[in-house]
């Protein structure tokens, strides 16, 4: 029942208000070097001096995540939707590193579902079954593919449509409104990006069959034979679609339509500011961080490469708050 997360939003409201609001993003983006966007940051109580800033990101994703389990230590099951990335990423890493052989440090996330040591030695033994049920098949057939072709994009297709595929279904396991429309946007978005790339190096039907996952907001069917036919096939696919007002962004880059996604997503939340019930404002908070934490990320890269600040303004997301 809603009445359960009561105490929960509660908390949730009150780290609402350090969340990074546009003033303090346009501060970051005017700021003159990445050091002094850190100074700026560590002000916000992100990271100290001491810290990287890849660190600090870190340290930020355990402090969501520390929190998320401490008002709702019984419910995390439910917020697999949004761990689940992180998981198949691991798989991802495993199975190459498996292949080429040698330790890799750094190559694996945290904050998965399962623990990125686990994966890594099940896919080292071939040891499938130690894996989660629903991540057996593809992970045997990436790492056979993998050995068998030496085809590391072909290994990819396989992990990303199973990732595509599970998040949706997490999010439509959860019956939660906010999380269905997450999994779901992760998916058709994610079929999007893989047709538009397609499209613009000639990859035959064939791939695009294999590499898009099905989902409710498109055909996948007739996106491959548009993304098959060329660019113009896929803008006209779209445009009966509910991702017609994507087309913009599509034409002039890809960055730009991942900006489009972010900030879709992050309007679909904004009404759980005023939902003082349920799963939403946490499910909510979840992503505000995690959409902040990536235009710290995008804002502090520019710094580091003097990218111009108009050019900056318009990479960064729009807040949450």
């Amino acid at each position: 029942m809603a009445e359960q997360y009561i105490y929960a939003v509660a908390r949730i409201r009150s780290r609402e208000l350090s969340l990074l609001n546009e003033a303090v993003i346009s501060q970051l983006c005017a700021a003159a070097t990445e050091e002094d966007c850190l100074r700026i940051l560590n002000e916000k109580n992100w990271g100290n001096p001491d810290l990287s800033s890849e660190e600090m990101f870190q340290e930020e994703n355990k402090k969501t995540w520390a929190l998320i389990r401490e008002l709702v230590p019984d419910k995390m099951e439910i917020f697999d939707v949004f761990r689940l990335e992180k998981d198949y990423h691991n798989l991802k890493a495993a199975i190459k590193e498996s292949c080429i052989g040698g330790i890799h440090p750094g190559i694996f996330a945290q904050g998965g579902t399962i623990p990125a040591a686990d994966i890594q030695k099940a896919v080292a033994e071939s040891d499938y079954e130690a894996l989660p049920k629903t991540m057996r098949q593809v992970a045997q057939e990436a790492k056979e593919t993998l050995l068998q072709t030496r085809d590391g994009q072909l290994c990819d297709i396989i992990i990303d449509r199973a990732a595509m595929e599970q998040i949706r279904l997490a999010g439509e396991k959860t019956r939660e409104p906010l999380l269905k429309d997450y999994g779901e946007l992760v998916c058709a978005t994610g079929d999007i990006k893989i047709a538009v790339r397609a499209a613009k190096t000639g990859k035959d039907k064939q791939f695009l069959d294999k590499a898009l996952a099905p989902c409710s907001t498109l055909d996948v069917a007739a996106l491959s034979q548009a993304a098959s036919a060329g660019m113009e096939a896929v803008i006209a696919y779209l445009d009966h679609t509910v991702y017609a007002d994507a087309i913009e962004e599509l034409s002039q880059s890809v960055a730009s339509f991942e900006r489009w996604c972010d900030n879709r997503m992050i309007r679909t939340i904004k009404p759980q500011i005023h939902n003082p019930f349920g799963i939403g404002p946490i499910a909510a908070y979840i992503l505000a961080r995690d959409n902040e934490i990536k235009t710290v990320r995008i804002i502090l890269a520019a710094k580091r490469n003097s990218l111009p600040e108009e050019m900056l303004r318009e990479r960064v997301r729009e807040m949450y708050v």
